[in-house]
This record gives structure tokens, sequence and C-alpha cells, in this order.
């Protein structure tokens, strides 16, 4: 997603580029006298961080396809949980073993 901002801030830098050169007032409208060289400047500004937000858009898109290869192939998902064991019954632990010429109430203190 932050490729696609990355884009449209490159455009907007453009145009605003473009219609400042030509008409400073109507880009800096609340400036009484605008020069083109403070349309340029915030131009170049818009310009290198939208270049920083492209390249940090494709540096998260190459690490996430190298840490899930799996998951990204033509841009299909595939579904990499494993299936489900079947968990076998847990035979209940013996009584504990008791003195053979004991009882229980002699045990009792």
């Amino acid at each position: 997603m932050i490729i696609y901002h990355g884009i449209s801030l490159i455009l907007l830098s453009l145009v605003i580029l473009l219609v400042g050169m030509f008409k400073p007032k109507w880009i800096l409208f609340w400036m009484d006298n605008p020069t083109r060289l403070i349309v340029s400047g915030v131009s170049i500004a818009f310009f290198m961080v939208g270049a920083v937000m492209f390249g940090e858009g494709n540096k998260q898109k190459k690490e996430e396809a190298l840490k899930h290869p799996a998951t990204v192939q033509a841009g299909k998902a595939v579904d990499d949980k494993p299936a489900p064991e079947q968990v076998k019954p847990v035979a209940p632990p013996p009584p504990p073993a008791q003195a053979p010429d004991t009882s229980a109430n002699e045990l009792r203190p």
C-alpha cells in the first residue's frame, strides 16, 4: 500500500511543479508574492518523500516474499497451516501401591 501512496505523491509533486511554474499564485494562494523558487522547493520535498515511500514499500514487499515464499505465488494465498493431528487418549496413571500387610487406616495419623 505504501508503494501506491508513494507513486501518488510523486505525481502530485509533478502537478504542483508544472502548475506552480506558470501560476505560482494558484498553488501558494495564501501568500502575497509567491516565487517559483518556493514552489520548486515544495515540489522537490514532496518528490523526495514519495520516492522514499516507494522504495520502502518495495523493500517491505521483498522482505515479505522472502519470509513467506509459499504464500506468495502469482498473487494467490496458499493455506500453509498443517492439518490437525489426532490426539491419542492418555491412559490414567495406575493407583499408588500400598504395603501388603498394612491397611489404609493404619497409615493415617
